[in-house]
């Protein structure tokens, strides 16, 4: 493989990869940002001799077609994608600049921190988290095959959508509330000392996605200008109601003021009901349920309970039964559909007795640890699976 670009999002692709023994070749402009991501283990410096199977265009979305463009004439690679947050007027753009089109399908995972930087690069960062692609009719097969095997190597799970739906959809849950962080953010430039002493985490959860790197910030919104402007012309209405309420709370005498609370209370139910809907599909991604058998003897659950946290499961996520004929613990904990196979190898491999459950029928899943080294096996050696079994393999 090939990242051009190695910024947060092109070195953690390269720490992915690299973690299973292929070879990522880092190219940047800036020779500083590819070394230290090579010093991370992200890769090596400089181009192969040969063409690449894949090359990721990890650039600022207005410079990816001329990249692209560039690298194509190089002859860098078989395949093409890119990272950019915003799919519709890129893919006009490399239409009418591409010689050819078919080796390239478009890319966006839906992963990324507040920091930027190579340094800020993790491995993990893509681990059960959304890739979107947006293949055109140009777009090859064997371009498309390519990308979804680097994304099951990253531990994320492809989506495929397309590329105006793909920025409606980007500008109401990743573009607009960075935008109204920043507006929050803004605020705080007008805040005494004494107010800013205050700040506790709600402060810093709202304003935690504000926007640091306006440079690519300014190119993302204005390459998704009008879906952005929606979501803010509706949160505008909004805002519009809920000052009319405030102002209306302040100036009402006391025994009136319940039938003005009436739309700020509809409001604020609103986003509740906003909240629920997205803490529920949060939940359903949960579905698969690991199960371990403890022996009921001193430091055995505590010890379990220390190997968890490598998996991100706190105490409070388990749920503990007791079997007082067996002498021992069942622990119960739900995971990524996507993630239960490789738990429960891992705790196999550290002598725990593990098993994943169906999420549909509660039956036992003994075999799905052999099932995935096997696929892991096929992945790494490099083998093409087509678009259907990679999709199927990471839904679980």
């Amino acid at each position: 493989m090939a990242v051009v670009g190695t910024g947060l999002i092109g070195t953690s692709i390269g720490l992915a990869i690299s973690r299973h023994g292929i070879t990522v070749h880092l190219l940047d402009k800036d020779e500083v940002a590819a070394r230290t991501a090579a010093a991370l283990g992200a890769g090596v410096v400089g181009a192969s001799d040969e063409p690449v199977d894949l090359a990721v265009i990890a650039v600022p979305p207005s410079a990816v077609g001329d990249v692209l463009a560039e690298m194509q004439a190089r002859g860098l690679a078989r395949s093409y994608t890119d990272v950019a947050s915003v799919k519709a007027q890129l893919a006009r753009d490399i239409r009418n600049s591409v010689d050819s089109p078919s080796s390239y399908v478009g890319g966006h995972p839906l992963a990324g921190r507040e920091r930027c930087g190579p340094l800020a690069a993790r491995a993990d960062l893509f681990e059960d988290r959304a890739w979107v692609l947006t293949p055109s009719e140009a777009t090859s097969q064997d371009a498309v095959n390519r990308v979804f095997e680097m994304i099951a190597l990253c531990g994320a799970v492809p989506v495929i959508m397309e590329s105006r739906a793909h920025d409606n959809a980007v500008a109401l849950a990743s573009h607009a509330p960075h935008l109204v962080a920043s507006l929050m953010a803004a605020r705080l430039q007008h805040g005494s000392r004494e107010e800013i002493r205050l700040a506790g985490q709600g402060l810093r959860d709202v304003t935690r996605i504000a926007v640091r790197d306006t440079g690519l910030w300014s190119d993302i919104l204005q390459a998704n200008a009008l879906p952005v402007a929606g979501v803010l012309r509706e949160l505008r209405d909004d805002l519009t109601t809920l000052l009319a309420t405030l102002d209306d709370l302040s100036s009402a005498p006391q025994d009136m003021r319940s039938q003005s609370l009436e739309p700020m209370v509809d409001l604020l139910n609103r986003g509740a009901a906003g909240l629920a809907a997205i803490q529920g599909r949060q939940a359903a991604d949960r579905e698969t349920h690991v199960e371990v058998l403890v022996a009921e003897s001193p430091g055995q659950l505590v010890r379990l309970l220390d190997a968890l946290k490598t998996f991100h499961v706190e105490a409070e996520d388990v749920v503990p039964r007791h079997s007082p004929e067996k002498g021992t613990f069942s622990i119960t904990f739900a995971v990524p559909a996507a993630r239960a196979g490789q738990i429960v190898l891992e705790l196999g491999r550290a002598g725990w007795n593990a098993e994943s459950l169906d999420p549909v029928s509660g039956a036992r899943q003994q075999k799905i640890a052999s099932v995935l080294t096997a696929n892991s096996a096929r992945l790494v050696g490099r083998t093409r699976p087509d678009a259907h079994s990679i999709e199927t393999a990471n839904r679980g």
